[in-house]
């Protein structure tokens, strides 16, 4: 009882609150521009070709490092100077997302359909932003050893938020007018709002520049600045290859479950719902371990779990209609994946220098992104080619790149530690 006392005490701070609340602001948006809109739009009778196209806006998501690094070296007018970089432009952006939202409330696509898709794309935009600022702040706010349990607690109040927008939104929206429901939303923005004020800046040195030197110092400072830590290039492989066999099991497990008879309820009830709690869980777990194992062992143990979770989808496999084991494989599933997500992103944080954190976060987090994609694209040819115990024993064994990559990492991290003792 007191290992686990000891083990979750990292969660019990002010500051670990203040990021739990943040996450609920950075995810609050982003079904308001998703599947919540997409409900919308069916209930005003757009037709489904242009419902489709409305996933066009959520671009500024996967192009917000473009921006990150105004972000990064531009101080605003007044708020920079009052609250600091970080909580000015956290508070710009949020200023941003409830204008916004009221405007997206009160558009009505039937008249003006240009201008309901263009609010849709600004509020996409601003909620991007935010997410820049706001990974930002919890890097720069937490030590090496509480990356972890930041990680986790940020992705809580994030799901929370999509909770809040997603079904929540939904709920409402059977009660009231949508241009009601949007309005409800952007209030929530408060939420977000109010931490920032409440909350200190982060300790960060702000460098300034200007001029001809300024695209140097603002873009290609952080490429340099990365490529000049020891082994930048094996952390790179490893942050392609970490989730490789994870993607490959989740990218087939709709279809996998639909094969072996499972209906829409029961995938719902479980996958969504339980598997969601599950998450939940595993991540707050993992953020634990991270800070108590530090963050290289916690990976290394993290992730030969989640490795070794996919057998269950090999047992599923030859078991067959199975409820009670296909609720079984969702909470093992999830859990270890929770739990490597929670350690990977403080290992994605810690790469971060102080200086560029906005930009270089934003780098490696679309670098992540664009790596699952093209990885993981092989997986549906796979499936087609193979019988489902060998497709899932397939991703166990793809996870091994990864983690070879992670124990070559970890032995020259220990290398240099040795060293650096040596040296004193």
């Amino acid at each position: 009882m007191f290992f686990w006392l000891r083990l979750f005490r990292v969660y019990l701070s002010r500051r670990m609150a203040v990021i739990l609340a943040l996450g609920f602001s950075s995810g609050l948006p982003l079904m308001l521009t998703g599947s919540t809109l997409g409900v919308r739009l069916a209930e005003d009778g757009v037709s489904k070709t242009s419902i489709g196209l409305f996933a066009m806006v959520g671009l500024p998501y996967s192009l917000k490092f473009i921006w990150a690094p105004v972000i990064d070296r531009v101080s605003l007018p007044f708020l920079t100077r009052w609250f600091g970089r970080r909580r000015g432009w956290a508070l710009f952006w949020q200023c941003g997302l409830l204008l916004t939202l009221v405007g997206l409330g009160g558009a009505d696509i039937g008249a003006d359909p240009m201008w309901f898709a263009w609010t849709a794309v600004a509020v996409a935009f601003c909620s991007a932003s935010q997410d820049i600022v706001l990974d930002a702040y919890r890097v720069e706010s937490l030590d090496p050893a509480r990356q972890g349990a930041g990680a986790a607690l940020f992705v809580l109040g994030y799901r929370v938020g999509m909770l809040a927008s997603g079904a929540g939104a939904l709920y409402l929206a059977a009660y009231m007018p949508w241009s009601q429901v949007y309005w409800v939303m952007a209030g929530m923005v408060a939420v977000g709002t109010v931490t920032v004020l409440c909350s200190a800046e982060p300790p960060a040195e702000l460098l300034r520049s200007s001029g001809r030197n300024w695209f140097s110092q603002s873009v290609i400072a952080p490429f340099s600045d990365f490529m000049q830590r020891p082994s930048w290039i094996w952390a790179l492989l490893f942050i392609a290859l970490f989730r490789l066999g994870d993607v490959l099991a989740g990218a087939m497990s709709m279809p996998f479950y639909l094969s072996l008879g499972y209906d829409k309820i029961e995938i719902a009830n479980v996958t969504k719902v339980f598997g969601l709690i599950a998450t939940i869980g595993g991540g707050i777990i993992g953020g634990a371990i991270v800070h108590r194992l530090g963050l290289m062992r916690a990976l290394l143990l993290c992730g030969a779990q989640q490795m070794l979770s996919n057998l269950m989808f090999v047992f599923m496999a030859w078991a067959g209609h199975d409820l009670r084991l296909l609720v079984v494989t969702v909470a093992v599933e999830n859990v270890t994946g929770g739990m490597a997500t929670a350690a990977f992103v403080a290992y994605i944080s810690g790469l971060c220098s102080v200086s560029y954190t906005a930009t270089q976060y934003a780098l490696l987090t679309s670098f992540v992104a664009f790596a699952r994609d093209i990885l993981a694209a092989s997986g549906g040819w796979m499936a087609d080619h193979m019988s489902w115990p060998y497709y899932f024993l397939t991703t166990v064994f793809a996870a091994l790149p990864g983690l070879s990559v992670l124990l070559l990492l970890y032995h020259k991290e220990k290398r240099s530690t040795v060293s650096e003792s040596g040296k004193k």
